[in-house]
């Protein structure tokens, strides 16, 4: 009787899971009110309980989890219906905890439409433009400040508020973010911080080039306002960065903005995109070569699948492009810097 009611908990949790995906999907304006009303609340609530703790919940959570699910498969080798029963439960439940806190964000109305951004064509010249912007931004704010555990969660709180200062939908609480203690699991994904939907957390990889923890923590807080395009998260984690009032994370912002948009310069103009990075300062330089030297250590088979993984989640919730969506910032970047009354820090 009990095996029956942890299954029947199970489809229900799946069933009900289902429903808010096509609500989320079909019905139009479900989801941004969703994000922005519901969700909002679910973050004022779990994030300030996990929020408690200064360590990611959600990393011991997968640790413990592992362990009992071993646990559990040996003890019980000799009942499958009890193992299969708990793991219809246990997966429901996760399902379900995802779709409430992230996969219904999905199919919100994108950042652009709060900002009033409305990205369209821009000119080779717009772009160089923007680009020696950021160059010159970059070697103004360079600086080889050593990670500040404490100091740089606090401040990624604040880059962000300050930066809802000026876009009222990134506005309000933030649960400070969180390290992953064994960075390592990300590193070797190649990946610099992820959003647990699970404990409603932002956390960071804390091995990775300096120069880059800030923006991550920016990025992977910008995922609590219901943002969870990863293009629009990278620009907002820019726009957070550049509106702090450390120069750390600054430079951070400016110097992955010219990642970026260096980039983009780049596939349309190589000699001028060569020009401009010639005038990077020396930190900066030795920033991005430690960052390539770095990614390339991890570069292996368990890279390549994680990027393929990402790739099916990302299309699966409905970003085409999958991990090309990353590189969609520039033209954000590029519509921002249109207004020269809201550009952070003056033309």
């Amino acid at each position: 009787m009990k095996n029956r009611r942890y299954f029947l908990a199970g489809a229900v949790l799946l069933a009900a899971t289902a429903v808010l995906q096509l609500l989320a999907r079909c019905v139009d304006g479900f989801a941004t009110w969703y994000a922005h009303g519901i969700y909002k609340g679910i973050v004022g609530v779990v994030g300030r309980i996990f929020g408690i703790f200064p360590f990611s919940v959600v990393e011991f959570g997968l640790y413990g989890l592992l362990v009992l699910a071993v646990f559990y498969g040996i003890r019980f080798r000799l009942e499958p219906w009890r193992v299969a029963s708990r793991t219809v439960c246990l997966a429901g439940g996760l399902l379900f905890l995802y779709t409430c806190n992230c996969g219904i964000n999905y199919y919100a109305a994108p950042f652009s439409q709060y900002a009033e951004l409305k990205t369209g064509t821009y000119s080779r010249d717009e772009l160089e433009a923007l680009c020696q912007y950021l160059v010159e931004r970059v070697n103004e704010n360079a600086t080889d400040a050593p990670y500040q555990f404490w100091g740089w969660r606090r401040e990624g709180v604040r880059a962000m508020q300050a930066a809802g200062e000026q876009f009222p939908a990134l506005a309000g609480f933030y649960p400070k973010p969180k390290e992953v203690t064994v960075s390592w699991i990300l590193s070797v994904q190649q990946l610099c911080g992820i959003y647990s939907p699970f404990t409603v957390e932002a956390n960071f990889n804390g091995d990775m080039p300096t120069y880059n923890i800030p923006h991550t923590i920016c990025h992977e807080l910008s995922h609590l306002k219901g943002f969870m395009r990863e293009d629009e998260a990278n620009f907002i984690g820019y726009l957070g960065c550049i509106c702090s009032r450390e120069q750390a994370f600054r430079y951070s912002g400016y110097l992955t903005g010219w990642v970026y948009a260096g980039n983009a310069l780049y596939q349309a103009d190589p000699e001028a995109c060569m020009a401009l990075a010639d005038q990077l300062c020396d930190q900066a330089r030795r920033d991005l070569a430690g960052n390539n030297a770095f990614w390339d250590r991890y570069e292996g088979k368990v890279a390549q699948v994680s990027n393929q993984m990402n790739d099916v989640y990302l299309k699966a919730n409905s970003q085409e492009d999958g991990v090309k969506s990353y590189g969609r910032m520039v033209d954000l970047m590029l519509e921002y810097y249109r207004d020269p009354e809201r550009w952070v820090g003056g033309r």
